[in-house]
């Protein structure tokens, strides 16, 4: 989608951009956090004064983005079959904007794919979404073009940075994701070619590198299906209030 954006950003500086990005559909709300509880439950103080309650999309353990006190940034929605109207979007971690809500990643990879700005990801014909493979599994991006290995690619969503400039992954065991590598693994050695993809969902960040410490079995799988043949993209984000665009490839430490 290319977005024309004239607004002033949250430092108060003037912006007039054109380029493509996912746009939130209305205007995001400030608020303060309270706590994060239950996974996917956060109060947040509103501008006004107002405590509400804001589904938190996100299932990891959201180290060092769920402090008291932090400036939050939540949607809404007019859908009237929801429990709970606000989502929780974006967060102020003292150095940028971060993205927390893990709905995001595959449509804004997709759709940078298909405006042909992921080099490693261009020249294919199709592209689908949630296909399903593996055991019982949906990849996020299915890519086919005539004459080329189909092309799997499984997104994840970073938001954790435990030293300045550097993004991790994990930011908690993941057996579903360990999972994930063993079935791209598996597409590798039926002549597929399988692309694991992490998106950063914040923009200050030069590094990038997975927290064995967290899950060592999450960085073994890794490295082993990276021996097989898994390919390994990491790309951060630029954030705003008024949408989230992919910014550049990250540099992967080994």
């Amino acid at each position: 989608m290319c977005a024309i954006s004239k607004s002033f950003n949250i430092f108060g500086q003037f912006d007039l951009k054109v380029y493509a990005r996912m746009l939130f559909p209305a205007p995001l709300i400030q608020g303060t956090l309270i706590k994060r509880y239950k996974r996917f439950l956060a109060d947040v103080e509103l501008e006004n004064g107002d405590v509400i309650v804001a589904h938190c999309a996100n299932s990891g353990s959201m180290m060092g983005l769920k402090e008291e006190g932090f400036k939050v940034w939540l949607s809404i929605s007019d859908n009237p079959k929801r429990k709970l109207k606000y989502s929780w979007e974006l967060v102020d971690t003292g150095t940028t904007l971060a993205g927390i809500n893990t709905a995001h990643p595959n449509r804004i990879v997709a759709d940078t794919i298909t405006d042909g700005k992921i080099p490693e990801l261009t020249g294919y014909d199709n592209l689908k979404r949630e296909v399903k493979y593996g055991k019982n599994s949906r990849i996020d991006i299915f890519l086919t073009s005539e004459g080329k290995p189909d092309c799997y690619v499984e997104i994840k969503n970073v938001t954790l940075s435990r030293e300045t400039g550097a993004a991790e992954f994990p930011d908690s065991v993941t057996a579903r994701g360990t999972k994930h590598l063993h079935e791209l693994s598996d597409m590798v050695t039926e002549g597929h070619r399988a692309v694991m993809f992490y998106l950063v969902q914040r923009d200050d960040c030069d590094t990038f590198e997975i927290a064995s410490d967290i899950d060592p079995i999450y960085a073994a799988a890794l490295k082993q299906a990276r021996e097989i043949g898994v390919e390994i993209l990491c790309y951060d984000c630029k954030i705003d209030p008024y949408g989230i665009e992919i910014r550049r490839p990250v540099q992967i430490v080994e």
